[in-house]
This record gives structure tokens, C-alpha cells and sequence, in this order.
């Protein structure tokens, strides 16, 4: 049996999926000006009314990882950015691109090995994914990245992303860190990143959730 949360819409060429375990409603689907999705219509998801390139386009759009693109056949499937990256979105979260490997993903949820939104604020209850509580809690935090790091000039390959216990995200592999007004600003292989939302150094880890008494559970 299927999981419940997980809507998947059938097409001749194509299949077009919905996570609502990992949807925080940015609405890339919905103010798409196609009709693969549309509100109140059931399904609301139709693949065969638009073209498969532009199925795609649409789950790439979405930067949580909630919508997934599943050809069929020979139609050719999703591939990993060559550069991967990580934007640190204005009060909000981090917005992962590019070839990931997210501790604490399940087996089922496709999308995230290309895009994924990982909670920085400590207030999602399904971490260490966003949940949209940023809004609701009232996070501020602009993005501002202040520190440069090595500089790479490769920025491919495997992305790891394993959730600290009760600590930060610890980033393993080339990426580059994009501020909240878009500019790149870091680069290296290494880095801890705070998803307590305490930290005085953001987007990096200070070591806050210690005093903070931040636990990955809650």
C-alpha cells in the first residue's frame, strides 16, 4: 500500500508525484501558467495535458523536492545539477540543489536527491526537512553570508547532508552558499551549518544549541 501522503498522477509518457510530507506551499505548481495543475480539479495533478519537457520544468521549479518527475520507458529522467548548491533563503530555509544524499530522508521521497528545503530555524516538526513553521514562529534572519570560505572551482559530485544529533547540519562534498539576495559567497567541502536558529553566525554553526537546549526531536 502506498503512503497516503504521496499523490501520484498517472500520464501516457509520464507520471508527475506530490509529497505532502515535503511541501512548504512556495506555490511553483499552482502559479504555473499550464494546466497540469490545477486547483479544485480532480485529479488535480494531469500529466498528459502538457508536454513531458514541461513536467520536468515544473519539478525542478519546486525547491523543496515535493514534486517529482517520473518518465516512463525512454523518456529521458531527471539528472543532478553539476554544481551544488545551498541558498540561505530570508527567513526561511536552506534550499539544497544538485546530487544529494540527506540523512533522514525516506526511502520514498524521490525528489530530494536532486532539491530539498532543511529546516535552520529549530521549529519544524519534521526535521530535518522545513515545515513551513518559520512563518508561524516568526524566524528572522536575511541571509547575509559573511565569510568566503576555500573557493573551489569544482563545486560537482556527491553532496552529503547527515543531521547532527541535537546539532547542526554537517555538509560533506564540493558546494558553493548562496546569501538571501543571491550572491555566491561561499565555497568549500566542509561545513556545519545551524539549524537551531540561534546562532549568532549564520548561516553557520556557533555551537547556540548547546546553551540553547536545541533537540533534534521536538
Amino acid at each position: 500500500m502506498g503512503n497516503k501522503k504521496v499523490l501520484r498522477f498517472e500520464g501516457k509518457e509520464a507520471d508527475v508525484s506530490w509529497d505532502g510530507r515535503l511541501c512548504i506551499h512556495m506555490e511553483e505548481c499552482w502559479r504555473d501558467k499550464s494546466d497540469l495543475f490545477e486547483l479544485g480539479r480532480r485529479p488535480f495533478g494531469q500529466p498528459d495535458l502538457v508536454s513531458v519537457d514541461h513536467i520536468l520544468e515544473v519539478a525542478q521549479r519546486c525547491p523543496s523536492g515535493a514534486i517529482v518527475f517520473l518518465p516512463h520507458g525512454d523518456v529521458q529522467s531527471e539528472t543532478a545539477d553539476l554544481e551544488n548548491t545551498v541558498r540561505v533563503a530570508p527567513d526561511g530555509p536552506l534550499y539544497f540543489t544538485g546530487e544529494l544524499d540527506i540523512d533522514g530522508a525516506e526511502d520514498d521521497m524521490g525528489g530530494v536527491v536532486f532539491r530539498a528545503a532543511l529546516c535552520r530555524c529549530g521549529l519544524s516538526k519534521n526535521k530535518p526537512f522545513c515545515d513551513g513553521s518559520h512563518s508561524e514562529g516568526g524566524f528572522k534572519d536575511t541571509g547575509a553570508v559573511g565569510q568566503t570560505g576555500q573557493q573551489n572551482n569544482d563545486n560537482g559530485g556527491l553532496l552529503t547532508v547527515t543531521a547532527a544529533k541535537d546539532g547542526p547540519l554537517l555538509i560533506n562534498g564540493n558546494f558553493t552558499i548562496h546569501s538571501g539576495a543571491g550572491r555566491a559567497t561561499w565555497s568549500g567541502t566542509k561545513a556545519a551549518l545551524c539549524r537551531c536558529g540561534q546562532s549568532k553566525n549564520k548561516p553557520f554553526c556557533d555551537g547556540s544549541h548547546r546553551e540553547a537546549g536545541f533537540t533534534s526531536d521536538d
